[in-house]
């Protein structure tokens, strides 16, 4: 307990029900951080704030759309009005456009850039700025192993996903002199409501988890993405910058 006790975090994405930002937003505020959970789904956002205030936490929810930078400013000030400070921002809100080459439109491409992409860039952006002013902060980036390796029908989402992980490295350096941190995080196969239905649409009920593709040889939860998210937010990584987690029971190790 108190592993982030008095830290102030936005995380994106906390609606879904298994998912990575509901199960970070609830690791944070159950280890004393200030959360506020936004989400274009403000009514599954606030099911996650209510659990996480609940279990005694502090937490608001906000809707949100990502992509819209007027947005994003609102999100940060209503941060800042609400708790006085920024100190940790989650960019996990994302969706998975997996279609192959000859199926993937013009405005799939561009939707899925918009979401996965560009919407870290906005929340880095105004984050950046207030974390200054509070004299540092820490950004945890949802990638995913898609970001590292080549997968069929993924090449709009792991064009956005490798984009994430290269722009969190940029981001590292530019921040580091106000002393601000960046991370990214690139989850293997975790069970979600996000990969369910990925699974769903390849006709299958669940992830094919044998040793040959993945060496612990089971799925992952959301909350073994939700510890290392800890981790990077706390003071016990001050001196981790501009790295890329892997949390993949070793897919990217074959």
């Amino acid at each position: 307990m108190g592993r982030v006790a008095g830290k102030v975090s936005i995380v994106t994405g906390g609606a879904s029900n298994p998912g990575l930002g509901r199960s970070t937003a609830i690791t944070l505020g159950r280890e004393g951080a200030k959360i506020v959970v936004t989400d274009v789904n403000l009514e599954g956002a606030e099911q996650t704030a209510a659990t996480i205030r609940e279990a005694g936490g502090t937490a608001i929810a906000l809707a949100q759309d990502v992509t819209s930078e007027d947005r994003w400013k609102e999100i940060i000030a209503t941060t800042v009005s609400k708790f006085g400070r920024l100190d940790v921002l989650v960019n996990n809100a994302g969706i998975a456009v997996l279609k192959t080459m000859a199926d993937l439109t013009l405005a799939d491409f561009n939707r899925q850039i918009e979401v996965n992409l560009t919407s870290v860039f906005l929340g880095c952006k105004y984050a950046m700025e207030q974390m200054k002013k509070n004299g540092g902060g820490s950004i945890i980036n949802l990638s995913s192993v898609a970001g590292l390796v080549g997968m069929a029908t993924c090449s709009a989402y792991s064009a956005s996903k490798g984009g994430v992980r290269l722009m969190t490295k940029c981001i590292a350096v530019e921040g580091g002199p106000d002393n601000i941190r960046c991370n990214s995080v690139h989850p293997g196969v975790i069970w979600t409501n996000m990969q369910a239905a990925a699974v769903a649409g390849r006709g299958a009920a669940t992830p094919e988890a044998g040793p040959s593709r993945i060496p612990l040889g089971r799925v992952g939860q959301p909350e073994d993405i939700a510890n290392c998210i800890l981790y990077l937010s706390s003071e016990e990584s001050n001196y981790v910058t501009g790295a890329e987690f892997t949390v993949d029971a070793g897919m990217t190790a074959i």
